[in-house]
């Protein structure tokens, strides 16, 4: 707040991770910091919500809480299972890829809510600020590990060897055989990345693009702040609702409905 009264204001701070508990197990860094504190929060909003939504009495005419369950249901199983898994595979991962989306959601909702987390102070009065976990790439990356890391056990589990023979596309001559493979390989890879960088950077800069206009607000001063403060305001706003209501339920829907057609091209390779 400091910084910010006396003009130096840094959006970039927002992602910068200090230690708040120092925990070294040997070469293992288990410190908690804020992006520890935000993911502890968010399991558990995660948890409460689905037990909540979930656990309702059904009746034939469904209160708010049952309408908000049974649209979440409906929506991990009609938009992002059924969408990507074969119905052989809907009983078992299922629960993964619903409890993926409304983990992602959670994660995302929450970095728009203002709390008081930022480590900062203001006449020893705690700052209030956003911040989304889902803005460390070391978050999304294990995610998209976990995911893809899923998708290859499942496909051994189903076609055994057989699986192997999915990375190289039939009718390929034998000469194209070893290349196709590296290519298929390589197109792995690629998915932890494209999974992990593409949640990584639009939270990003869907909360760049927030503290830059809401910033600018602490930097000008005078008759600069009278003219520029409304419309960098109304812009910030919008930038802010725009995210919270479409960016974190599409890229947590993106983030689910990818990794069960990942699973699902594993186990039912196309020929």
């Amino acid at each position: 707040m400091t910084g910010l009264l006396a003009g130096t204001f840094n959006p970039a701070d927002e992602f910068q991770l200090n230690d708040w508990i120092s925990i070294h197990l040997g070469p293992i860094d288990m410190s908690i910091n804020r992006a520890v504190v935000y993911l502890a929060i968010s399991a558990l909003l995660t948890i409460l919500l689905a037990l909540f939504t979930m656990r309702s009495r059904l009746a034939l005419l469904p209160g708010r809480r049952q309408t908000v369950g049974e649209a979440l249901y409906e929506l991990a199983q009609g938009q992002i299972a059924e969408q990507g898994l074969p119905s052989k595979a809907i009983g078992r991962w299922f629960p993964y890829v619903a409890s993926l989306f409304l983990f992602i959601l959670t994660m995302n909702l929450v970095g728009f809510i203002p709390l008081p987390l930022t480590g900062q102070t203001w006449h020893h009065v705690p700052v209030w600020g956003i911040y989304a976990v889902t803005s460390q790439l070391s978050v999304t990356l294990v995610l998209a590990l976990l995911s893809v890391v899923f998708t290859h056990v499942e496909g051994f589990r189903y076609n055994g060897i057989g699986y192997f023979k999915s990375f190289v596309p039939s009718g390929v001559p034998k000469a194209m055989i070893g290349p196709m493979a590296v290519l298929e390989t390589i197109s792995h890879v690629f998915r932890v990345i494209s999974l992990s960088v593409r949640l990584y950077a639009n939270m990003v800069a869907g909360h760049m693009l927030i503290l830059v206009c809401i910033g600018l607000l602490f930097i000008l001063s005078g008759m600069t702040f009278w003219i520029a403060a409304p419309p960098f305001l109304v812009l910030g706003l919008l930038f802010y609702f725009f995210e919270v209501i479409i960016v974190v339920a599409i890229q947590a829907f993106i983030f689910a409905a990818l990794t069960a057609i990942y699973i699902g091209t594993a186990i039912e390779p196309a020929h």
